[in-house]
């Protein structure tokens, strides 16, 4: 690419030696622009810059020496060389007035071409070395501009550090992480103003140190810092250390990343996990108890297996209230009601009275699983064993104690055991587990049990408005049928699948399908000719709203069978009935048959 032409101004009254003066430039990359006096000399050069300025000393009106001292009077022209082309006979006063003009040349006329276009070349190359490096000085300061704009709106703060371990260079983003402004700072050494946490003023010294030795270009080394209000924050350094092309030392960058929030979340990750790990572990110790004591007080299979799953199921419900409040707690009505959901009790024949209370996660879980043992007592040998009979919870709290009366009415005549079983036991422990005790009464009208515990919580000033609670599917007084029916199982968990393969299949139905990934799931309900679906709610850590989807569109109709809550089911599918784990055998089979039924799948 041609390099623009040089503008070079060219002043004489005679129009010829214009011409001739264009004729020998024109060539050399010049644009030769023309002015036949001063006046207009001085309105082209208000106009536009030049490299350099040809002018005549002769010419009517202001001479050349006139318009050379006023262009060295005028900042704009100041700079512009000027070369005197004169026809004059030689006269040293003359020419000594030319240089006082500040001419930088005068040249007579005839003047010998090779000569002029040397002369003239050298000042066309300068000004097009001026412009290039006007050019590389202006795209330097934009540049320079980005990086600083780009340096003060990152997160990161950016320190520069000299060979003596001296502040050169404090960012933006530097004073709004730790307070301090540049000015303040600014060759101090970071162990003078108190800026890295004391046990890590060593680690950090050391580091830069082997940066201006050499010993080390570049590092990351997670150190603790203070900003001026004292706040200690966890933060990331990176570190580099920048040479000159003779391999000096120039500076230190330290780009420094406050992980601070990441730090804490880590923590409260693996906190988190421990928690975890310690409510698995004792909730799989509890469900190992029931089974233990279940089956040493059981009859045989037919007894232990719904007395075992009832109680499974009402440790499950509270385990759901629980999670519902990030393990804060759970309200005791909640519980009563609990009870109900799972269809372990009618809701007409259950009086509820007390006052709204929140209970701390342990007793929650306890009190669960002896409300499930009241009510399944009183089912199997109590009031709630005849169609007449009714029992009555109330709680009261008095200072710091928590008081709950159960108490059965209408059953059949109530006499004192003649063996301690473990639903007895149970209920006794866990209030003496709660610091609590338990006291039954084998009254001949019905039998009534005491419960009084320490409360550490705070009862509500007005009870929360919540619906009522819809009972679920009513399960069957004998086997379910589904002979001959083609479903499809997805999903995840091996176990909970064999346990669906086995209700399914012996009810008569057909597993026409199963799969455990996302990907074997959609290819299927898109796919298999199947008369309904069992769906899990995620399947390895997947979403199921495109599965669903699949199913709904082929009018295939479907139950959710999932261990999450309504709200992490697919929202557009919120018609769909959703079986919720554990699971009883009755209550799956029994959706399982509705879904042919009057309950039809429908979304949205």
């Amino acid at each position: 690419m041609r390099p623009d032409p040089v503008p070079v101004l060219a002043v004489d009254d005679v129009p010829e030696n214009l011409v001739a003066l264009d004729a020998l430039l024109g060539g050399e990359g010049v644009e030769l622009v023309c002015a036949r006096s001063g006046a207009e000399a001085l309105e082209l050069l208000l106009q536009r810059d030049f490299a350099l300025a040809l002018l005549d000393v002769q010419m009517p009106g202001m001479d050349g020496f006139e318009l050379a001292e006023l262009m060295r009077g005028t900042e704009r022209t100041r700079r512009i060389p000027i070369m005197f082309l004169t026809a004059v006979a030689t006269d040293e006063r003359r020419r000594f007035r030319g240089y006082e003009t500040g001419a930088v040349d005068y040249l007579l006329k005839p003047v010998d071409p090779q000569i002029v276009r040397n002369k003239v070349g050298v000042f066309v190359e300068l000004y097009r070395q001026r412009r290039e490096i006007a050019q590389q000085r202006d795209a330097l300061a934009e540049a320079l501009n980005r990086i600083k704009a780009h340096g003060d709106n990152s997160p990161l703060a950016i320190v520069e550090l000299n060979g003596e371990q001296r502040i050169l260079h404090w960012s933006a983003g530097a004073e709004r992480l730790f307070g301090w402004r540049a000015s303040d700072v600014t060759g101090y050494r970071p162990c003078e103003m108190g800026w890295i946490a004391p046990e890590h003023g060593v680690a950090f010294a050391t580091l830069i140190g082997d940066m201006i030795a050499g010993r080390r270009v570049r590092e990351m080394q997670p150190l603790r810092m203070r900003t001026t209000e004292g706040v200690i924050l966890d933060c990331e350094c990176y570190c580099s250390a920048l040479h000159d092309a003779a391999g000096m030392l120039t500076s230190v960058n330290v780009q420094i990343l406050d992980v601070s929030a990441r730090k804490r979340a880590e923590d409260t990750q693996r906190l988190l996990i421990g928690e975890l790990n310690h409510r698995v572990k004792n909730t799989l110790a509890s469900v190992q108890a029931i089974a233990t004591q279940t089956l040493r007080h059981s009859t045989g299979p037919s007894d232990f297996a719904p007395t075992f799953i009832g109680r499974i199921h009402a440790l499950a419900k509270a385990h759901s209230l629980l999670s519902s409040t990030t393990w804060e707690g759970a309200r005791l009505r909640e519980l009563v009601e609990g009870q109900l959901r799972i269809g372990a009790i009618s809701e007409a024949r259950l009086g509820i009275h007390g006052p709204e209370l929140e209970l701390a996660p342990e007793p929650a879980l306890h009190l669960a699983l002896v409300l499930h043992e009241l009510v399944t007592n009183a089912h199997k040998y109590g009031a709630l064993s005849v169609p007449e009979g009714r029992a009555d919870l109330h709680w009261s709290l008095t200072g710091d104690r928590l008081r709950l009366e159960w108490r059965e009415r209408g059953g059949p005549p109530v006499l004192p055991p003649t063996r301690r079983g473990f639903g007895t036991a149970l209920i006794e422990r866990s209030l003496k587990a709660e610091g609590g005790v338990a006291v039954s009464d084998y009254a001949p009208d019905g039998l009534r049990w005491t419960l009084d515990l320490p409360y550490a919580g705070r009862p509500r000033m007005a009870q929360v408005p919540r619906p009522a609670p819809s009972p679920p599917p009513r399960g069957t007084d004998g086997p379910v049928s589904l002979e001959g029916r083609r479903f499809l199982i997805i999903e995840d968990e091996p176990l909970v699948m064999l346990e669906l393969v086995d209700l399914l299949t012996g009810a008569g139905a057909v597993v026409a399908g199963q799969a455990s990934s996302r990907s074997d799931a959609l290819e299927l309900a898109r796919t298999r000719q199947v008369d309904g679906a069992l769906l899990d709610g995620n399947l390895q850590g997947e979403m199921v709203d495109d599965i669903a989807a699949a199913l709904a569109a082929r009018g295939i109709p479907f139950l959710f069978v999932s261990g999450y809550g309504r709200e992490h089911l697919p929202v557009e599918f919120d018609r769909v009935v959703a079986v919720t784990k554990p699971f009883s055998p009755a209550t799956l089979l029994d959706s399982a048959a509705r879904l042919f039924g009057e309950a039809r799948v429908s979304t949205r």
